[in-house]
């Protein structure tokens, strides 16, 4: 072990800052979460009444708290799902391109939404999904009425899945490519010499061989269920939506942050945070059971 800090000694010199930083930022305020078992007034500040579970009692009697729990599951769902399958689609697609320069582009254009904040990125959304948008004077060339797809209740789900997939899918595309450019070329060439086109190589090579990296990104995902994007839906959703947009996160905020409701906040993001923590304990097992995956 000595000899492994030894060696390793640099790179835990270049690790202290963050450690410092997690370790105020994150730990620290750990003590914090006191004020989900107390009747919690900032006049009094941590000595406010003690009350135990009742904070958590009211919150899941909340019809509300369940409804978000749903609405987050949904949503988180099948963006994790979209989130998969959309890469490796595209990855696959432009893996059969022979032009590196096309390659090249198309992998910059799909990338490019990633780094964009969900701010300019609402912004964008508003423009295009509005009543008068290029979406909907789209689809009133063929007779089709505006579509309200930021103020439909029915529909908004699924705007915030598919916005966040096109958003996200190109980092994605870029895992699964650098998994593609690992696989043994003489696969391939063996496989047109028994007769098999590129639809057979894609499947009985092809996904074979990408299947661990799947399977490793789709477990590692499962830590994230809860969390549906607060960034996104807090910039997209309005009081209209609450039905069906309203998520753990916002729920948290409109409850700590517009309600001053401190205690009932912080009960609900403490329960958040426990799930959440189980999840990904759970999913680096998986990720190492199932793909030999581990960290340390």
């Amino acid at each position: 072990m000595l000899k492994k800090l030894k060696q390793q000694g640099p790179f835990h010199l270049m690790l202290l800052p963050s450690i410092v930083l997690v370790f105020i930022f994150c730990y620290i305020p750990f003590y914090g979460l006191v004020i989900a078992f107390q009747k919690y007034n900032p006049g009094l500040g941590f000595s406010s009444p003690w009350v135990g579970w009742d904070n958590f009692q009211h919150v899941f009697n909340q019809p509300n708290f369940v409804r978000t729990i749903w609405n987050t599951l949904y949503m988180s769902a099948f963006k994790i799902i979209g989130g998969i399958v959309m890469p490796v689609i595209f990855a696959l697609l432009l893996n059969e391109v022979a032009r590196s320069s096309i390659k090249r582009t198309f992998q910059t254009l799909v990338y490019i939404p990633n780094f964009l904040s969900w701010v300019i990125m609402a912004g964008i959304l508003l423009d295009i999904l509005s009543a008068d948008g290029i979406v909907n004077n789209f689809l009133a060339i063929f007779g089709v009425n505006p579509v309200p797809f930021l103020g439909n209740p029915s529909i908004f789900p699924w705007t915030m899945i598919v916005s966040d997939i096109w958003k996200g899918f190109g980092f994605g595309t870029v895992v699964y490519l650098a998994a593609l450019t690992s696989i043994d070329p003489g696969l391939y060439e063996a496989a047109v010499i028994d007769g098999a086109k590129r639809w057979k190589q894609t499947l009985y090579i092809t996904l074979p061989l990408l299947m661990p990296t799947i399977v490793l990104m789709s477990v590692l995902a499962l830590g994230n269920v809860l969390n549906a994007g607060f960034d996104q839906i807090f910039n997209l959703y309005s009081p209209v939506v609450y039905q069906t947009g309203d998520i753990i996160d916002t729920y948290v905020y409109r409850l700590g942050i517009q309600q001053a409701q401190y205690s009932i906040s912080a009960a609900v993001g403490l329960f958040k945070s426990v799930i959440s923590c189980i999840l990904v304990g759970v999913s680096y097992i998986l990720a190492y059971k199932v793909a030999n995956y581990r960290i340390f």
